[in-house]
Order: structure tokens, then sequence, then C-alpha cells
């Protein structure tokens, strides 16, 4: 079975030692992604942005697996501030509404002050 390591060409990955995501088949296991916009290295200061973001961010790996967001079977939530949690809730219906994953939230510190929510999806390819 094939192995597929995906970059975002974040400099975090070189500098800790993970993927973005692994293909293992027909799983894709995109990492916890963040708010970051990797093309400029910037992130927003507003928690709603960030969640977009965080979904533009893993359906792009999601597209270099050869998957899409329409695939993902299993995500989890990280924000520090569990209350703040319903004010992503619109953006999460935007882009798995139809889909209904599994899914889990968690409230516990994230890596850098600045960031307000982390998701990772698990995701199976469809049959052609």
């Amino acid at each position: 079975m094939t192995r597929t390591l995906i970059s975002s060409g974040s400099t975090f990955e070189a500098e800790i030692g993970y993927s973005r995501a692994v293909v293992q088949g027909d799983w894709i296991f995109v990492s916890g992604t963040t708010g970051f916009d990797y093309q400029t290295m910037t992130i927003s200061d507003n928690l709603v942005d960030q969640t977009a973001q965080c979904l533009k961010n893993i359906a792009a790996a999601l597209a270099q697996a050869g998957s899409s967001l329409a695939d993902v079977v299993r995500v989890t939530y990280v924000l520090p501030h569990g209350d703040e949690f319903p004010q992503c809730w619109p953006v999460l219906r935007q882009y798995f509404g139809d889909i209904r994953p599994a899914a889990m939230m968690i409230s516990a510190g994230l890596a850098d002050p600045r960031m307000k929510i982390e998701i990772e999806v698990t995701a199976m390819r469809q049959a052609d």
C-alpha cells in the first residue's frame, strides 16, 4: 500500500517534522490545521475568518490527495475557548452541512496565542 505525504508549504511542517496530510490507501489523514493563510503566512484575529481559512487549507490538502471535503468522515475541532464554538457553526454548516461527518470539539490551548481554532479531519476517498 502506497503512502503519500502532502505538504501545504508551511515552514512549520519542516520545523516540527510532520505532514499536512498523509494518504494511506484510500484514507487521508489531515493534520490539525489552523487559520494561517499559507500564501502570506498571516492569520486573522477573527475566529470565524480563521474557521473558514482552516477549511480552505484542509480542502487544498484533500485536493492534493485526489479527494475533497465531501469525503470527510471524521472531524475534530480544538478551541482554546470552548464557549466560542457556536460562532463557528454557520461556517461549519456551510462546509459540512450536507456531509455531516462524525465530530468532536475539544477545548485546549493551541501552540500560538493567535490561533483561535484548529481542525483535524479524516477522509476516505470514494470509489470511482
